[in-house]
């Protein structure tokens, strides 16, 4: 039986399920922002959505695996914690889980061939905590969907 969250949703069976549900989440997320920096964030979107047919679903299958190893030490606490919810466990811990998510983007966006995309990426990251922190919730019901 897999017990870390690694084995969990990168099985081969599991992780493209995984990466569709993560394309749902951050297309909710993104249409649910407003105010400017919504609208900054809405343009980012776009501009990664449209740079070349597939290209945001092949960052986003390429940003999961590293990503759940981010997640995974809170993983770990949280079953250790007996919290009710890991979307509200994530949310309690929010300033240190958008940081780890944020170093797997951060090291992509350091070492992409691609402007359009790294000027999109850089204009929207200084207010990319507080989306993530928003999200929370969401990401976290998205693991326990699978991990539960």
């Amino acid at each position: 039986m897999a017990t870390t969250l690694q084995e969990i949703l990168l099985a081969p069976d599991t992780q493209p399920h995984v990466v569709d549900d993560c394309m749902t989440l951050i297309d909710q997320e993104v249409s649910a922002k407003s105010g400017v920096s919504g609208t900054a964030v809405k343009v980012a979107y776009k501009t990664a959505s449209t740079f070349a047919s597939g290209y945001l679903k092949s960052k986003v299958e390429q940003l999961v695996p590293e990503m759940v190893v981010q997640l995974e030490p809170f993983w770990a606490d949280f079953g250790a914690s007996g919290s009710s919810g890991f979307g509200d466990y994530l949310v309690k811990r929010s300033d240190e889980v958008s940081e780890a998510l944020l170093s797997v983007s951060d090291a992509h966006g350091a070492i992409s061939n691609r402007p359009v995309i790294v000027k999109a990426y850089q204009a929207v990251r200084g207010g990319a905590a507080k989306h993530i922190t928003a999200a929370l919730p969401n990401l976290g019901a998205l693991v326990e969907k699978y991990a539960s």
